[in-house]
Formats: C-alpha cells, structure tokens, sequence
C-alpha cells in the first residue's frame, strides 16, 4: 500500500488557503496547516493583524480536523523583503514587495521549513497551475483570469515548483468560495486582502513616511514651471493621478517622472500624455522557472504590472546582463524596479516563462517628439 503523502498548506488566514486545505484532505493526503508570521504591528486598536488572522487558521483547521502550527519569519522579512524595500523607495524606485515575499519568504524559508519537517509537498493558495509541458515542469496560468498570480510567482525554480501544489488553480474565484460555504468554513464570506502584504489596506503614504524621511519639494512640469509643493519625491510612482493635490481646470494631472536628487516630481494634464509612454524596456536580474535565458529574437507575450493584460513583445537585444524588450504596442508608466513578466504559449498551455527586473523604461514618446492623438486614442508622429 502506497504511504500517504504528507502536505503543509501555507494558511493566511484567507478563503483561499482553508478552500486549498479542504481540497487536500479530500483528495486523502495528510494535511498540516501552517500560518506564517512575517510582520508584527498592533493596529489603532492595539491588536495584531497577525493574531487575528492566525484565529482564523485555528478555527478552519480545526473544523478540518487537521494539526496547525505557527512559524515566525518576522526577522527573515525584515532584513530579506522590508529593507530591500525601503531601500528602494528612498532611491526613488517602486518595488514590488510580494513578489520578493515570493521568493525569499514562501518559496525559500517556509519552503525549506516544510521539506525539513518531512513533508512530500508544500501547498498554496495561489490561483495557477503546475503541469508537466516539453519544457519541464511548468508554472501556467490558473484558470479564473482575473485572480491569475502567476505574475508575482515567476521567481520560482523548477525544482522547487515540482515540490508545490496550487489547489484551486483550477477553480474561479466564485467556485472557491461556494465550496468554503459548503463546507462551513468560517472564511467563506472573508474580505479578500488587498494592498501591499505587509501592510495591508492602510494609507500607503502614512505608512511610508514612519521609515522614510523625504522633505517637501516642487510638483514641476517638464518645461520647468512649478505647479505646487509635493510632501516628498519618495511617495509618487509614475502614472499616479490620485493624492497629488494639485486641481484647476483642464484635464487631470499625473506624475511623468522624478528627479530624486532635486527632490522633484514632474508633472502633465492628459493620461495620454506622451511623457507616460515609451515602446521599450531594459531589464536585468532574469528569473526563468526553465532555463537560463531568454532566446534574442524570441516573440513573447509579457506583463509589466500584475492586472495588465498580456502585451506582445520582441526580446530585442542582450549585452552584459541587460535585455532590451520592444513592444508591439505602446506601453504607459512603466515604473523602475517593477518586474516584466513572460509568457508563451507551449504545447497550447499559458506558461509563465520567468521575469526580470525593469532597470529602466525605454526613452519616452516626449523625448523622441512622438505624440499622442486624444482624440483618436493612438499614436503618431509629431
């Protein structure tokens, strides 16, 4: 008689996680339920979000009739995930925590704690799929296109993707939670999280400012006129319209770009403002879940932010360590620091090939006197 596989489920606290256990047990493994503690915080209220959150585990776990542990990665995220972080807004940059979360945290440390503590698996409640393609084991996209997370996902290896579950990538969200309610699970009706994940759905800008110290200085257009004061050049991303302050009539203004020596942000009216958008990318640090490189010449299809829909592109060039990624069509407020994220079609599957590190957007339509007809809503050359 074969031995019973043994899989510690990543529990958040969350419909998706208790839904992924419930699979589990049904499917006859041995399910362990584990809660990870990565960020300690009282709230207004002087209770930890972590507590209340792991309350939630306890209450799915027992009602699944499964042990359930707590592991404590507070100082591996600290130094691993928040200081990078930090470190990178305070450069001006916009990082994207979870996806580091992703490879230091859930898939490195809690991935090796599971394997040490015997386990045949470790399981997530992630929306994508794991299946065997003609280039190994693949990591493909799950099956309710809008909850898909293989985005923050693509740091993964093989050799541990082989060793990890997605439950319910084959389910909508809407079937997730039906099944929750089903079976009675106290998360069956639970708020979706959202936000950055360490800090959940507080003011982002408050939040920021207790690590970061960014003195005030000048919103300015891209001919030098001062259109008002910013609280810092840290807390603006490029395309950001809501929080600048700044009004009068006429269309909307948005951030184009910083200039964080000078403790600038620079400003224009007009989402299409041809400042946002450049045709190309330059990108570093490439993560394959396959392979090593990425083929010049090589059509993709790509995402340079989690709910972008996919984008065509051409991996242009290679020169020492740098890729050069044009796109088929214009791409708007592209931020330093984000990932692009690659996809092809393989053997008629969704496969998320890797990513890599955005170093820097190409030169903007502004730059190369390229401009964008409002009215027409594409581009010409001006």
């Amino acid at each position: 008689m074969e031995k019973q596989k043994t899989v510690i489920v990543g529990m958040s606290g969350g419909v998706d996680s208790s839904v992924s256990a419930l699979l589990l047990k049904k499917q006859g493994y041995n399910v362990i339920g584990m809660f990870m503690k990565n960020w300690e915080e009282k709230d207004e209220n002087g209770v930890c979000q972590s507590a209340k959150e792991y309350a939630d585990v306890v209450k799915v776990c027992e009602k699944l009739d499964i042990p359930y542990y707590s592991v404590d990665f507070v100082n591996e995220y600290r130094d691993n995930v928040f200081s990078y972080f930090l470190d990178e807004y305070k450069k001006g940059n916009t990082p994207n925590p979870d996806i580091l979360c992703n490879r230091e945290i859930k898939f490195k440390v809690f991935y090796e704690k599971a394997m040490q503590l015997g386990a045949d698996y470790l399981a997530t409640g992630h929306y994508c799929q794991k299946i065997e393609t003609s280039i190994g084991t693949s990591l493909v996209k799950g099956k309710d296109n809008n909850k898909d997370q293989t985005y923050f996902l693509y740091t993964m290896k093989e050799d541990v993707l082989k060793n990890v579950l997605f439950p319910i990538g084959h389910l909508e969200k809407s079937e997730v939670r039906e099944l929750a309610k089903e079976y009675d699970l106290v998360t069956h009706n639970k708020k979706d999280s959202t936000g950055i994940c360490f800090i959940g759905e507080r003011n982002f800008k408050n939040f920021l400012s207790q690590y970061i110290k960014s003195g005030h200085g000048e919103f300015q257009t891209l001919s030098g006129e001062t259109v008002g004061k910013h609280s810092g050049v840290s807390f603006y991303t490029v395309g950001q319209r809501k929080g600048l302050g700044l009004g009068g009539p006429g269309e909307p203004w948005f951030v184009v770009g910083k200039n964080v020596s000078d403790n600038v942000v620079y400003v224009e009216r007009g989402e299409l403002h041809p400042a946002l958008f450049t045709d190309h990318l330059y990108a570093t640090d490439l993560s394959l879940i396959n392979g090593e490189k990425l083929e010049v010449g090589k059509k993709l299809m790509s995402k340079v932010r989690y709910r972008q829909k996919d984008q065509e592109c051409l991996v242009e060039s290679y020169h020492d360590g740098v890729y050069k990624i044009s796109f088929t069509r214009p791409q708007r407020a592209i931020a330093t620091r984000q990932s692009i994220v690659f996809y092809d079609n393989i053997d008629g599957n969704e496969v998320c090939l890797g990513g890599a590190i955005i170093e820097r957007p190409g030169q903007s339509f502004y730059e190369r006197d390229i401009v964008v007809d409002q009215k027409e809503s594409h581009f010409t050359i001006g």
